[in-house]
């Protein structure tokens, strides 16, 4: 399908993520409540905005304030990490970053990851997934937000192929299987994007139906 431009419409919504993991998750997230959702993926040059800010929160407001100016539309932005607690919170917002840069892998960054937990015992291998999410209308005013977080904990190798980033690594405490273990289905009730996404649900459907969305 060709990429067009996008165009505000009640309830169109555009998620501002190139990650094709990480829209077909938001998308499949949001679909049952009416919204029409799209990614950067289905506009001709998107615009790259630069992740400087220092939490989650900073990022994800920053995305889709710059993102809805830009395109004139309703925008969805998140960011997300992993907090690993013997790690001091690491590595937090360079989650995606963590091997080195831009151009880190989601291998590289497990693999550098269990390097840095090499010597930690299983007791202390507590992680958190962070979720914050960020709306903003077509000014770029920010309208709704809110946070999920998902507590594991790291194994010490992969186990399962589902999912992307960490999730092989990461150990849901209430199954004590990895998200790469659990496949789709399980993520999408526990993960902490899913537990954000249902925090804002109710905000985004309050300005669907107030006339914001306009």
């Amino acid at each position: 399908m060709p990429k067009k431009q996008m165009a505000t419409a009640p309830r169109d919504l555009l998620i501002g993520t190139t990650n094709l993991a990480k829209g077909r998750e938001l998308r499949e997230l949001l679909q049952p409540y009416g919204f029409q959702i799209r990614t950067l993926q289905d506009i001709d040059n998107p615009i790259n905005v630069v992740e400087d800010g220092d939490t989650f929160a900073a990022n994800a407001q920053k995305k889709a304030r710059e993102f809805a100016q830009s395109f004139n539309c309703w925008v969805l932005a998140d960011d997300s990490g992993l907090e690993v607690h013997s790690l001091g919170g690491a590595p937090g917002i360079y989650s995606a970053r963590f091997a080195g840069g831009e151009e880190a892998s989601d291998e590289l960054n497990n693999e550098k990851l269990l390097r840095e937990l090499a010597e930690v015992v299983w007791e202390r291998r507590g992680a958190n997934y962070y979720c914050h999410v960020a709306v903003a209308d077509p000014t770029g005013a920010i309208r709704a937000e809110s946070s999920g977080i998902c507590r594991g904990k790291i194994r010490t190798e992969p186990a399962g192929s589902n999912g992307f980033g960490y999730d092989p690594l990461f150990e849901v405490l209430e199954y004590h299987q990895t998200f790469g273990q659990l496949g789709p289905k399980v993520k999408a009730a526990l993960s902490h994007r899913a537990r954000a996404m249902r925090a804002i649900v109710p905000q985004l459907a309050t300005l669907a139906t107030s006339g914001a969305w306009q």
